[in-house]
């Protein structure tokens, strides 16, 4: 079992930047895969990023690609995601998600991931 819990979300302009921490609870947090995934208003939940278990492998949607930055310390059991250059687009819940490490292939599917955190609003003004 692994229990998720995001922090770090708020209102920012747009060119501004917020990090996004999400600290897990459970002793197998090493050997999953961890994933940021957002849910705009009237819209449906999308992939953001993930990075495999070990650290070693990272993957990001196009939309962020450059500008967000996926990290993990398994030594706090917490994944970030560093996010530079907000777009008004970006607005959304973010939330954080775990998954088995034999999911990496279907990284970006909302159905690689067993357990998700609550939740973060984070909203760029324009």
């Amino acid at each position: 079992q692994v229990q998720l819990v995001e922090s770090g979300g708020g209102l920012v302009q747009a060119g501004g930047s917020l990090r996004l921490s999400c600290a897990a609870s459970g002793r197998t947090f090493t050997t999953h895969n961890m994933g940021w995934f957002r849910q705009a208003p009237g819209k449906e939940r999308e992939f953001v990023a993930a990075i495999n278990w070990s650290g070693s492998s990272t993957y990001y949607a196009d939309s962020v690609k450059g500008r967000f930055t996926i990290s993990r310390d398994n030594a706090k059991n917490t994944v970030y995601l560093q996010m530079n250059s907000l777009k008004p687009e970006d607005t959304a819940v973010y939330y954080c998600a775990a998954g088995k490490g034999s999911s990496w292939y279907v990284r970006t599917r909302l159905y690689a991931y067993d357990y998700w955190g609550q939740g973060t609003q984070v909203t760029v003004s324009s």
